[in-house]
């Protein structure tokens, strides 16, 4: 079946106050910072189809973007826990979930919520990442979110793009669904795009070396079926109006692997800002049906099929520590349901911004 498909969010200017100024005539150095902040694990959800919250937060600087790494266990159980939400928060509790728009401004809280479906195990926990970004030209933030109803067919995906304002740049982006107790409903893709038509307006997601993609994409997915009030939630983070960014490069590396195929399996994919990127500010993650960068978004090949993780990573995959200011690294955790996936594929993205302009 298609996606479903829902006008991007226009990027007409939002009223609202103005976030920083620039003077004409003066050259600003954009001089980046990365810290990235963990407060480790939360145990749980420990029942059937319910769902578990925390968060990270920026105790300096402001969220470029996030992330979401979960602990599943062994077994048969363990294709229980999947990822219901990595988006950034007002106060690290509160989500953005009411009307479209600019929901928030320098935002420094990142939400991850994990989900259970019909198995849980002790093990299951989830820790979240918040990306903390520093500049002396980007110095304000907004957060844009776009919803979307359902998906409410069984193995269907529901597609959203969050799109920034113009004259703003993209600097990373979260998705969600709700509700928990529909438990083969999860969030199996969140990924930066561009809202032009080379893009099918966020069909297909931003490729390898490209730069400033202006919008977020985030794809729901109902393995089991039901629910007519199912949601899916697309978050993209920008930078501030009225800040001069016509000098910032924001550049994508992206890539994609072959699998979780079988049954009760996990597949990991890492990608890396090269030297001449710039720093790391944020990344998203994706298990599809594959060349998502080509062809408009298709989900994989099990109704079961979802995301554990999406968080900057060594260049080996192992999730950063609290405090690190050197992650250069986004991995994606994607995980099979109980049954086989063929024609399966897991994809990673990061987005580095450069150091000066």
């Amino acid at each position: 079946m298609k996606p479903l498909r829902h006008p991007v969010l226009g990027k007409a200017l939002i009223a609202g106050a103005l976030l920083a100024v620039t003077v004409p005539g003066i050259a600003y150095a954009n001089t980046v910072g990365v810290t990235v902040r963990t407060p480790g694990a939360t145990s749980g959800p420990g029942s059937a189809f319910s769902e578990i919250s925390t968060h990270a937060d920026c105790s300096s600087g402001l969220i470029s973007g996030g992330g979401i790494n979960q602990a599943i266990g062994t077994g048969s159980s363990s294709n229980g826990n999947h990822v219901m939400g990595t988006e950034p928060s007002s106060d690290g509790s509160t989500e953005y979930t009411g009307s479209s728009g600019v929901v928030g401004t320098d935002v420094t809280h990142w939400l991850g919520i994990g989900g259970s479906g019909g198995a849980v195990n002790a093990s299951f926990s989830t820790t979240p990442y918040a990306v903390c970004f520093t500049s002396n030209l980007i110095n304000h933030t907004q957060v844009v979110m776009n919803k979307i109803s359902g998906p409410t067919s069984s193995s269907t995906v529901g597609l959203v793009t969050a799109t920034c304002p113009a004259n703003t740049v993209l600097l990373g982006g979260g998705a969600r669904t709700t509700p928990a107790s529909i438990g083969s409903l999860k969030p199996i893709a969140s990924f930066p795009t561009l809202n032009n038509a080379g893009h099918d307006y966020g069909q297909k997601a931003a490729a390898d070396g490209e730069t400033n993609p202006d919008s977020w994409t985030a794809v729901g997915w109902n393995g089991g079926g039901g629910n007519s009030n199912n949601t899916t939630y697309a978050y993209a983070v920008c930078s501030g109006n009225n800040i001069d960014v016509s000098g910032v490069t924001v550049k994508v590396r992206y890539s994609e692997v072959s699998g979780p195929a079988s049954a009760t399996t996990g597949q990991t994919a890492t990608v890396g800002c090269g030297g001449q990127d710039g720093k790391l500010v944020s990344g998203g993650a994706a298990i599809s049906g594959g060349s998502v960068t080509t062809t408009d978004f298709t989900g994989p090949g099990s109704g079961g099929d979802h995301l554990n993780g999406s968080f900057p990573s060594d260049s080996s995959g192992n999730p950063v520590s609290d405090g690190t200011t050197t992650a250069a690294y986004w991995t994606a955790f994607t995980h099979t349901g109980g049954t086989s996936s063929p024609n399966t594929y897991s994809d990673v993205w990061v987005l580095c911004a450069d150091d000066g302009v």
